[in-house]
């Protein structure tokens, strides 16, 4: 056995059974590892920036991670931007890279590299296996980081000579490095009496993030908000949020600064339960840089490492709660008399809801054409959402791929603005290949349109000729329809709410992977 297959089988040990790769030469006796192992599903994207974001996704619904396979450090690299969307949803990822033969990297070939260097700022963990005997106890180590609470990016640089020599398996255990923290009782007493008080309960605001969105967590959440008149909010994006009918609706906090300001204007005291301290998503000229009232006092609860079942459960019961009806439960809709006409970001929301089918997973990268979605989404049927946590665009195909093969009895439903889509084209491919049940719904509107926004918001001139020729996606035109094709993908163009509907309908009612172009005007 060599070090490779020792690799190959720790993982497969370790419950790592699906691997996203784009390898190149430096892993060759690796690839040779995974075709004499049938029990690791072998998932190719045609560019690294889908392996990692289907990585992501995978991990997110899955709740377990998946190994990448890259190619050296400009394999990495290309994968960067979505293991930093990976980083920022905690989610655990098992990182298999490529190097040169430790007596070749001293040669200075065209692709080396320092690949840890490359690898550092988007992981929690970094290693190089230094001998083929150490190949499966590193891999072992990596399983360990990457499935701690939170989840952890663990990065194992594999150096070719190492991936062919003789190694022993070995048989080393992977239990988490780092397990769910205890709530902390001395604030949640703090908390408790807060809420106990209908004064100080009235201007108390719980910002929920993670785990704290998950189903019966909201529920917990909703029944404290009943029982006490506090307020919920969410982080403006989360790893995964379950909602829709039946379920405490949560609104997030809005991406505009403004907005968000307003939404928590009347908070005194700010429970973080999952979440972090809410901040601008960037700096803007004559605006705040943190999103509450400087008067207000700051309160963490739980942290994303804490336990987040068990802290809610236990405010619950502190204040005791656990037999109120929660507060904000969506009752859903029969969506009676739905928009007719051209989409807009107002209307499309509404159409979008009720046409996605029971237990659909929602990856939402639509940008500026989904900010109405929180207002309508909840009246539909039961669903889970997965979000660009860390903002680097290109994640929504890559993650639908991963969300996918982690859940392949669920229709995924992926909403993606048409200059993100752009980044991360080639997971078309892969759907087509993997005859993956993902309904792709494009809002095309033919601009960087958020950038649009963004320039008005940093106080710049309307745009002139330069501008526009960087904010506009045109001269020509993208022809979605033409480009799933060319990927395997069926598609079909609309621009009328109706023909999204029906088109909806019709996609999520067939297996494999469909494309619907909206086009907003």
């Amino acid at each position: 056995m060599n070090g490779s297959e020792a690799m190959v089988h720790t993982l497969l040990e370790g419950d790592v059974d699906v691997c996203f790769a784009n390898p190149g030469t430096s892993e060759m006796h690796f690839v040779s590892a995974l075709d004499r192992a049938p029990r690791m599903r072998c998932v190719l994207g045609l560019f690294e920036g889908v392996v990692t974001g289907a990585a992501d996704g995978y991990y997110r619904m899955a709740e377990k991670p998946a190994a990448t396979l890259l190619h050296l450090g400009p394999g990495l690299g290309n994968g960067l931007a979505n293991l930093h969307n990976a980083k920022r949803a905690r989610s655990g990822i098992v990182n298999i890279i490529g190097q040169h033969a430790l007596d070749h990297v001293m040669n200075d070939a065209p692709l080396n590299s320092d690949v840890e260097a490359v690898a550092r700022p988007m992981s929690h963990w970094v290693k190089t296996t230094m001998s083929a005997t150490s190949a499966a106890m590193d891999t072992a180590e990596a399983i360990s980081q990457a499935r701690s609470t939170p989840g952890r990016i663990a990065s194992l640089v594999l150096p070719a000579n190492c991936a062919w020599e003789s190694a022993d398996p070995g048989a080393y255990r992977t239990d988490p490095a780092q397990t769910a923290a205890r709530p902390l009782s001395r604030t949640l007493d703090e908390v408790a009496a807060l809420l106990r008080n209908p004064e100080t309960a009235a201007k108390t605001t719980i910002l929920l993030g993670g785990r704290g969105l998950r189903a019966h967590n909201s529920w917990l959440a909703g029944k404290i908000a009943a029982r006490s008149g506090c307020k919920l909010a969410a982080e403006p994006r989360n790893p995964r949020v379950e909602r829709g009918r039946g379920r405490v609706a949560i609104d997030p906090l809005p991406f505009p600064v403004d907005g968000a300001v307003a939404m928590l204007k009347d908070t005194r005291y700010l429970v973080l339960i999952g979440s972090a301290a809410p901040v601008a998503f960037f700096a803007y000229p004559n605006k705040p840089r943190m999103i509450m009232p400087p008067e207000a006092s700051l309160i963490t609860l739980a942290t994303p490492g804490h336990d987040i079942d068990a802290t809610l459960d236990a405010l619950c019961h502190a204040i005791g709660a656990q037999h109120a009806q929660p507060a904000q439960v969506s009752l859903g809709s029969d969506f009676a008399g739905l928009p007719h006409g051209k989409p807009t970001p107002d209307n499309v929301g509404i159409v979008i809801a009720s046409a996605l089918p029971e237990h659909a997973i929602v990856v939402d990268e639509s940008v500026t054409s989904g900010r109405q979605f929180p207002k309508s989404m909840p009246l539909a049927l039961p669903h889970d959402v997965i979000d660009i946590t860390g903002g680097s665009i290109g994640f929504g195909l890559p993650a639908a791929v991963g969300a996918s093969i982690a859940c392949p009895d669920r229709r995924v439903v992926a909403l993606i603005g048409d200059g993100s889509a752009m980044y991360t084209l080639q997971s078309l491919w892969t759907m087509a290949r993997e005859s993956l049940n993902v309904t792709v719904v494009i809002f095309s509107n033919r601009s960087y349109r958020i950038l649009r926004g963004e320039l008005n918001n940093m106080g710049g001139p309307a745009p002139g000729e330069n501008a526009r020729r960087m904010l506009d996606l045109d001269q020509p035109w993208l022809d979605w329809v033409s480009l799933a094709k060319g990927h395997g993908v069926p598609g079909v163009a609309v621009d009328s709410t109706e023909g999204l509907h029906a088109a909806m309908l019709r996609a999520n009612q067939e297996k494999g992977p469909h494309l619907i172009e909206l086009v907003m005007g």
